[in-house]
């Protein structure tokens, strides 16, 4: 008998289950190629998340300044996040790129894997370090990066110098390595794959994984076509669209936008009829036009009082608001000195600087121009032998100087200067035993002031006149002064004021002393003022400086409350010293002026005001006009009024033409050059620009 067999009578074992084999990566090409991209995810995270902590720091900075009104919020917010996104995009790139040429076996790798942290790192680094920046610019300036900003980067060492000794640099880089590193600490599961799984899904193929860059070149070119920086500003409340942008955005917006030429970005008139109507806005009961020429707005200006050849010692105090004295309402009493010689002084309550910056207010109280859009004529090419209050001086025996107390490399003060026949002294002609505090910026005033008297000693000893323009550093950040002199702390911006108004009064003790005291004119007055942002976009109460004329044998005190301009103070100099001379000037003696014409000329790099008749016309790039109701005492709105047609052709005279006639060479002591443009646009200045 054969056996049975147990295999052959036992019940069918069930089936064993398996678990579903897993999609090889190079079958799921979308989970390949996000897992590829997955650190730049992270890192979108990152810098929204950093963005909008920013965005609300600032917000909380600005107060009362933005209305807590949904709308408002909606806009900084809403649109803050567009421009975030688009920032992100143009941000990341290196990122893009890493990820992208990674082959699968370096990507693999611990080295790849560490390429990718360290760039992600670095990247972070720059993300944190900018809103550190954000927040000490808006401290500064009440806005997010600006032209302000592309400026300061080209002088590094004064620049890098101020923060040094303004901020603990130290710990603030110490604190940003540290949070930078714990930031990346905590993404690291996504900054790049940790297991075998996931390196296995990283494998997509070059043309797979372009996708990806292919999207993002696209996004660039549609953002760069489609988006500007002024479309974020949607709201009269100018701190709402200043919020609604980015920093790193706007930064390289007013890069670009450095050099405006006016015809190509505002609303002009047909040259010949800008100059025409300009002749009437320019004539006063002092001038005669010289000829017929439209083009040409020189006047022989016949003085009304004998000539006087006084000295002329003019001071630009660094940033001096009329905010901070007590003439115009302050209550700390940190101007005793200036309060007391406005006593003995011609007074001007009513002036308005032409800008935000000092290259500005210099500009206008050598060359009398309006303010060009875009880079200050202290800055740009072919600003050589120009029309200005030192050419007339020298015309009548002066000798003409620039002081400065700091190095006048900067803003390029000095080339400015000394080729419009100044003679220059900076920190470099003060000996190093008389300084007594010395910060970045420059030496203390009382120094700068002491090498002044030095210099009108010695011109003075040669029996001529002198004319200086003296301007001082001390009332600039990190706000330092000699001990002692004040009773205030060191590093504020009162305190700065306090030493700055003590060093005038110092200075005029010192000054009266000296043989030539008794036959000089001192003109005091700003650069222009401490603040430059406000709720409005060009805040007229930013602008609001102050000027004294001080000569007590010669020129009594009285207080002028007429509007005036900062350009206009170098032909109302002129008319106090009873010069009559030939003017190329856009400004005019107030005193020689009739009641009712007053205006003010008040811009930033794009936006040119015209202030007249209690409203201020504002031109704008893209040809834009707008008529506001100025506040002249505190930052509020400047409610929209309805434009009128003749201010703002007005406005347009005065700015074309200046514009054209700076850009055409027109702006010589020497006019007798052509003024067609094609014969001028290319030659000296050509040269010039290509030697600078």
């Amino acid at each position: 008998m054969g056996m049975v067999s147990i295999e052959s009578t036992a019940a069918p074992s069930p089936p064993i289950l398996r678990h579903p084999r897993k999609v090889p990566a190079v079958l799921n090409p979308f989970r390949s190629t996000s897992s590829r991209y997955r650190p730049l995810a992270w890192l979108l995270f990152v810098f929204v998340a950093v963005s909008t902590l920013t965005r609300i720091t600032l917000l909380v900075a600005a107060g009362q300044g933005v209305p807590a009104t949904p709308m408002h919020w909606l806009t900084v917010f809403g649109i803050g996040l567009g421009y975030d996104l688009l920032t992100f995009v143009y941000f990341a790139w290196p990122l893009v790129l890493l990820l992208w040429l990674l082959p699968r076996r370096w990507f693999a790798t611990r080295t790849g894997r560490g390429a990718i942290v360290v760039l992600c790192w670095v990247l972070t680094l720059v993300i944190l370090f900018t809103a550190a920046a954000e927040w000490t610019f808006w401290e500064e300036f009440q806005t997010r990066f600006n032209f302000i900003a592309v400026d300061y980067l080209v002088y590094t060492t004064e620049v890098i110098g101020n923060i040094r000794e303004s901020y603990p640099v130290f710990w603030i880089l110490a604190g940003l390595f540290a949070l930078t590193t714990v930031v990346c600490w905590l993404g690291r599961r996504w900054l790049a794959p940790v297991t075998g799984s996931d390196v296995a899904s990283t494998g997509s193929g070059l043309a797979r994984r372009s996708l990806v860059p292919l999207a993002w070149l696209a996004a660039s070119l549609l953002g760069t076509l489609l988006v500007s920086a002024d479309m974020k500003e949607r709201s009269d409340n100018e701190y709402v669209n200043e919020l609604a942008g980015n920093g790193i955005y706007q930064f390289f917006a007013a890069f670009r936008s450095a050099e405006l030429d006016y015809d190509a970005f505002y609303r002009s008139l047909p040259a010949k009829d800008a100059f025409t109507g300009l002749r009437p806005l320019l004539q006063t009961p002092d001038a005669a036009f010289v000829n017929d020429d439209p083009f040409d707005i020189t006047r022989t200006i016949t003085a009304h009082r004998p000539e006087r050849k006084l000295n002329v010692v003019l001071i630009s105090i660094e940033s001096m608001s009329a905010s901070y004295l007590t003439e115009f309402g302050n209550t700390n009493h940190i101007t005793p000195e200036l309060d007391k010689l406005g006593e003995q002084s011609l007074v001007f309550t009513n002036l308005y600087a032409t800008g935000t910056r000092t290259v500005r207010g210099l500009e206008a109280l050598a060359l009398s121009v309006p303010p060009t859009p875009g880079e200050s004529i202290v800055k740009r090419p072919g600003n050589e032998n120009l029309f200005s209050l030192g050419s007339v001086l020298n015309s009548k025996g002066y000798v003409s100087e620039f002081l400065y107390g700091g190095y006048g490399a900067f803003d390029n003060m000095n080339s400015f200067f000394a080729s419009n026949g100044y003679v220059i002294k900076d920190r470099e002609s003060i000996p190093a035993n008389t300084i007594h505090h010395a910060n970045v910026w420059g030496v203390a005033d009382e120094d700068l002031y002491t090498m002044a008297l030095g210099e009108f000693d010695r011109v003075h000893a040669q029996g001529k006149p002198f004319f200086a323009h003296i301007m001082t550093t001390s009332n600039h950040r990190p706000y330092t002064f000699p001990a002692g002199r004040v009773n205030f702390p060191q590093g504020k911006r009162d305190s700065a004021v306090a030493y700055t108004d003590w060093t005038i009064g110092d200075f005029i003790r010192r000054a009266r002393g000296k043989p030539w005291f008794a036959d000089t004119v001192f003109v005091i007055t700003a650069d222009h003022c401490a603040s430059s942002g406000g709720i409005a976009a060009l805040p007229t109460f930013r602008y609001h400086i102050p000027l004294w004329i001080y000569s007590p044998a010669h020129i009594p005190p009285q207080r002028v409350d007429r509007m005036l301009s900062q350009i206009d103070i170098p032909p109302t100099l002129l008319g106090l010293l009873g010069m009559s001379y030939t003017s190329r000037f856009y400004g005019q003696d107030l005193f020689a002026l009739e009641p009712g014409r007053e205006r003010a000329f008040i811009g930033n790099y794009q936006k040119l005001g015209y202030l007249k008749h209690d409203q201020l016309i504002e031109l704008g790039p893209k040809r834009s006009v707008v008529a506001v109701r100025p506040q002249y005492t505190s930052d509020r709105e400047q409610p929209v009024i309805p434009v009128d047609p003749a201010l703002v052709d007005e406005a347009i005279r005065y700015y074309q033409t200046a514009s054209y006639r700076f850009k055409h060479g027109m702006m010589g002591v020497d006019t007798s050059a052509s003024r067609d443009p094609a014969k001028t646009s290319t030659g000296p200045r050509t040269q010039l620009e290509g030697t600078k």
